[in-house]
Order: C-alpha cells, then sequence, then structure tokens
C-alpha cells in the first residue's frame, strides 16, 4: 500500500517551486536574482549577513549579487550607526519600478498557483500555513530535546 505523501516534504516542494517559477518569470523581464531584490524591499535597513540568511544563500554569494546591483544604482549599502565595520542595505529610486514589475510577477505565479482554488480556500490555507510558521518559530525559540533518547 503507498504510503501518503510527507506534509513536510510537500510544503518544500510548493515553496521551491513557487521560487522557480517567480525566478522564471523575472528572467523572461530582464531580472537575474529577483528575490534578492524582493526580499531588501521588505527588510531595507537590514545587514548583509541577515539578508543572506533570510534568502538562504551564502553571504559571499549574496555580497556579489549585491556588489553587481550597487553597480547597476539599484542598492546602496550605508554605515550602520551602531557598528562601524557593517553596512545596511537599501533600494535606490531607481530600484522601485523593478520592485512592481516583481509584485506582478508574483501576483502572477500566485495566480498560477492557486488555480482551482476558491478565495475562501485561500484564506484558510494562509491562516493554516501562518499558524504552523507560528508553531514553529516558538518552537524553534526552544532547544530540541525529545524525550526519548536514541541509544546506539
Amino acid at each position: 500500500m503507498p504510503s501518503s505523501p510527507n506534509i513536510s516534504f510537500v510544503l518544500h516542494d510548493v515553496a521551491r517551486l513557487l521560487r522557480k517559477r517567480f525566478e522564471q518569470r523575472s528572467r523572461a523581464s530582464g531580472l537575474t536574482r529577483a528575490q534578492v531584490l524582493a526580499y531588501l524591499s521588505l527588510h531595507e535597513g537590514i545587514h548583509q549577513n541577515k539578508l543572506a540568511d533570510l534568502i538562504e544563500i551564502m553571504p559571499i554569494t549574496l555580497a556579489r549579487l549585491l556588489d553587481k546591483m550597487e553597480v547597476r544604482g539599484f542598492i546602496e549599502r550605508r554605515p550602520n550607526p551602531a557598528d562601524r565595520r557593517a553596512w545596511l542595505l537599501y533600494l535606490t529610486p531607481q530600484a522601485h519600478p523593478l520592485i512592481e514589475i516583481m509584485r506582478s510577477n508574483g501576483q502572477k505565479t500566485r495566480d498560477e498557483a492557486f488555480v482551482g482554488l476558491s478565495a475562501d480556500a485561500q484564506l484558510h490555507l494562509l491562516q493554516t500555513l501562518s499558524l504552523i510558521k507560528s508553531n514553529l518559530l516558538e518552537a524553534c525559540a526552544q532547544p530540541a530535546v525529545d524525550r526519548e533518547k536514541i541509544h546506539g
């Protein structure tokens, strides 16, 4: 008897495919690594390493992408008043039209993903996933100690 799909794997695949489709749309619009700009638009003033953690890429990889974006005039690095060695990241006015294109690409991607789901079903899914996220954030703030120890 085949086992039912594991929800963790399905959630991972859905998130991966949403990112993949968004990146496909962004490349078709002439945007590369649009995910960096998208996250930065939501977290302006963030430190580079924190942005790398959010996007789940290596800090050195992000640094190279940011260097290219800075040269193209899309981002600027400003000194961190709390730490003279660190820089905070901000979008430039030149990046804002790109953000609008990305928002449109994001909406088109969601529209593709949610074909066949009513507005109520979409809302319920969002509420359910938000609760799961909240539960996991709370759990991750605690040490992972299982009651039973595995003996090898």
